[in-house]
């Protein structure tokens, strides 16, 4: 019986062309880029669209190029003031530069999740509890600048931190709470011993119109007695002036 071997060749190559086509195909996404490598050095970085690796002599990593929210777990943080407060906060970033990422640093969403604990406890613990609370922009802007210096060697770019929580302990929030009320109590005494001030000034400025002129006074008299009669009154009680009463005064004396 005679095989013929033409066919079982052909068929072989065939097969080869599939498995190499297989390997070798390589299709990136517009937001993707391929980080390749040629006998384990860097070549260039392929994509999007369709690319040609050689299998065996070369790989490629594939890279996200979108940004990435990542959520840094609660941190204990002790800030100038000496008080434990327990904040947690989100990363936004995203890769600029795909061979810094890939080969400066093993994982770097790891690293910059890291980082980004590390560099929160430091920054916000050299500022005081109120401007945790108060500051809030401020405080986000000087974490966003510590972490992404730090990024900047991994290909990384920090778009923007944000703090999503500070949690006080009970003791603390009754603290403020104690705080505020006082601080509204001594407001409201201010703002009420300035209006005796402003009315002392007026009244004395009224004094000295009315000074001017004795027979001013006897009608603010009159005036008030027409207020008085207005409310059917029938007590009605009559202000008697000093001047009335000075001559019989100096006669007693």
């Amino acid at each position: 019986m005679i095989f013929d071997l033409s066919w079982l060749g052909a068929g072989l190559v065939l097969l080869l062309v599939v498995v190499f086509l297989f390997n070798a195909v390589r299709i990136f996404r517009e937001y993707e880029r391929g980080v390749v490598f040629t006998l384990g050095r860097f070549w260039q970085i392929k994509g999007p669209g369709l690319v040609i690796i050689i299998p065996v002599v070369q790989q490629a990593v594939r890279v996200d190029l979108r940004t990435v929210v990542l959520e840094v777990p609660t941190q204990d943080v002790i800030s100038r003031d000496n008080v434990s407060v327990k904040v947690s906060a989100v990363v936004y970033l995203r890769v600029i530069d795909p061979q810094k990422a890939i080969i400066q640093v093993v994982d770097y969403l790891n690293a910059t999740s890291q980082l980004a604990q590390t560099m929160l406890r430091s920054v916000l613990g050299k500022h005081m509890l109120d401007d945790m609370l108060a500051e809030r922009e401020k405080l986000n802007t000087d974490i966003r600048q510590a972490l992404d210096a730090q990024t900047d060697s991994w290909g990384i770019k920090v778009a923007n931190v944000e703090i999503k929580q500070v949690d006080l302990t009970e003791s603390m929030v009754r603290a403020i709470a104690r705080q505020a009320e006082a601080e509204r109590e001594r407001r409201a005494k201010v703002i009420h011993a300035e209006g005796e001030l402003q009315a002392a000034e007026k009244l004395f400025q009224a004094a000295k119109i009315l000074a001017q002129e004795p027979q001013a006074i006897q009608l603010r008299y009159l005036e008030t007695l027409t207020v008085i009669g207005a409310d059917k009154n029938t007590t009605v009680i009559f202000p008697l002036p000093m001047d009335l009463l000075a001559p019989f005064l100096e006669k007693r004396k």
